[in-house]
């Protein structure tokens, strides 16, 4: 994964050491670049996106990484696809849909991690998205995980070029 646009996400990355072992769901993964990253270091990933052109291409770079991704084609906003209790690890990247936020707390086990991290209302200085129903606001990911053991929290502005807020939180 040398190409800049299929690296993993950074925040991924420096904290995957926080990470239980075990099954990962990646929430509208795109590419897949997060779950095979999680592959090759012997996760159980599976994946969901709207797009059957992403899902495609996930499953493509999974097979050239010579590891297993189970992806399907899902419309997050109409059916969450997150099973009860099956996962250790949740994970979503750039996409917020705040509905979503009860079914990944009920996919998780006891003891499972969420990582996710996405755009902040001040985005909007910097481009895409603009639309206020996909930004967060100040410190809205951390209540809407209130009820998580929070591990790890950053919001504000990086590189000079995305507002973003990302979390990583352990289930009770």
């Amino acid at each position: 994964m040398t190409d800049p646009k299929y690296r993993p996400a950074k925040f991924l990355v420096e904290n995957i050491s926080l990470l239980p072992e075990g099954r990962v769901l990646d929430l509208a993964m795109g590419d897949g670049r997060n779950s095979i990253f999680l592959a090759t270091l012997g996760f159980k990933t599976e994946g969901v996106d709207i797009s059957p052109e992403a899902v495609q291409k996930a499953q493509e770079s999974a097979q050239a990484h010579g590891v297993e991704l189970d992806a399907c084609v899902v419309d997050l906003e109409n059916a969450p696809h997150i099973k009860p209790a099956r996962y250790d690890v949740i994970i979503c990247f750039r996409y917020l849909q705040r509905s979503l936020i009860p079914h990944i707390k009920n996919g998780l086990r006891s003891g499972g991690v969420v990582v996710y991290e996405t755009f902040t209302t001040d985005q909007i200085r910097f481009g895409k998205p603009k639309n206020p129903d996909f930004l967060l606001k100040p410190n809205e990911l951390l209540d809407l995980f209130h009820d998580f053991h929070c591990i790890k929290y950053h919001e504000g502005i990086f590189e000079d070029k995305k507002a973003v807020a990302g979390i990583i939180a352990r289930k009770p």
